[in-house]
């Protein structure tokens, strides 16, 4: 298959992209820019790196059309937060791809409400982030519905892996507060620390794509959540954290109001985000039709990214 990943080189391509090489594929990866992968990988000798500036083309109304030249039989979207974007590459790929897979979020069901939270649950975003991305999912499974166009939407979690400092237990993405934990000091979460957050490893979510592509039949028309088996609550994710290190747990906890005070006003714009969402998500229909089984537990995918912070001494403990 000649496949075509838009932002092939960012947290998902870094792992996605060989295990595309890997069975067989054509692969041409589209990125704005010539960063490297997180992670190096032979593999990536046999990309082919195609450069285009995404925003630049949509406004010009070249993007869709430039990803049809390349005459692929997949593609893989990355990074679409827009819906205008999405139409333009599917006015310009209908009849043309065999199947097209949308990288979405978890955000689109907005607050939990009955958890972990099913595919079918209605659609309650806010935020302008979550809103657009559950207008291109419910855009593009329309389009499968009526005109057989072969979209599939896949909704990772708080992706996490080496190269990148994950989603910490306060809720931001500080990675100094793991080495405050790791020190053994005391630390503060917001209100008791009963809010979820839901990390998955970026080679899962990679896996999960290999699953839709293998299972186009089951999966095209469908979204997927890709995170991992359970989510965590602050509280236990901080505990967990200190446990790692050696140290035992030193919590201590404040109201929202006051939490928001002893951080950043980035850290508690990011901190609120989260925990309003507080996303707990089920992975059953994915395992049902994708065979997806996620290879890293939410504490184990954080720990090896943890631990690449450590040895690259972005943090010091």
């Amino acid at each position: 298959m000649r496949t075509v990943i838009i932002g092939g080189k960012g947290h998902v391509g870094t792992f996605l992209a060989p295990r595309l090489v890997e069975a067989g594929h054509d692969v041409i990866c589209i990125t704005r820019g010539q960063r490297e992968p997180y992670q190096p990988h032979a593999a990536w000798k046999q990309v082919q790196q195609v450069q285009l500036d995404r925003g630049a083309e949509e406004t010009a109304g070249m993007f869709g059309a430039k990803v049809a030249d390349l005459k692929p039989d997949i593609v893989i979207d990355m990074i679409c937060f827009k819906l205008d974007g999405a139409r333009q590459l599917v006015e310009a790929l209908r009849g043309r791809v065999q199947h097209f897979l949308h990288c979405g979020t978890l955000w689109v069901h907005g607050h939990s409400a009955q958890v972990p939270t099913a595919e079918l649950q209605p659609r309650q975003p806010f935020g302008d982030y979550g809103i657009q991305k559950a207008a291109i999912e419910a855009y593009l499974l329309n389009e499968a519905r009526v005109s057989g166009f072969p979209a599939t939407v896949l909704h990772p979690g708080h992706i996490v892996g080496p190269g990148w400092a994950p989603l910490n237990p306060g809720g931001h993405f500080n990675p100094q507060v793991f080495e405050r934990i790791a020190r053994g000091e005391e630390l503060t979460l917001p209100n008791l620390g009963q809010e979820t957050v839901h990390h998955v490893h970026a080679d899962d979510v990679a896996q999960a794509f290999m699953g839709a592509i293998a299972n186009w039949s089951r999966a095209a028309g469908e979204s997927f959540h890709v995170v991992s088996a359970q989510a965590l609550s602050l509280r236990g994710y901080a505990e967990a954290m200190y446990a790692w290190f050696g140290q035992p747990a030193r919590l201590a906890f404040l109201p929202w109001e006051e939490w928001r005070k002893t951080v950043s006003e980035g850290e508690a714009a990011a901190t609120w985000d989260h925990i309003a969402h507080s996303p707990n998500a089920s992975i059953a229909k994915a395992a049902r039709l994708l065979c997806y089984q996620p290879r890293y537990t939410s504490l184990q995918a954080v720990q090896e990214s943890v631990s690449w912070l450590i040895a690259n001494r972005v943090i010091k403990v």
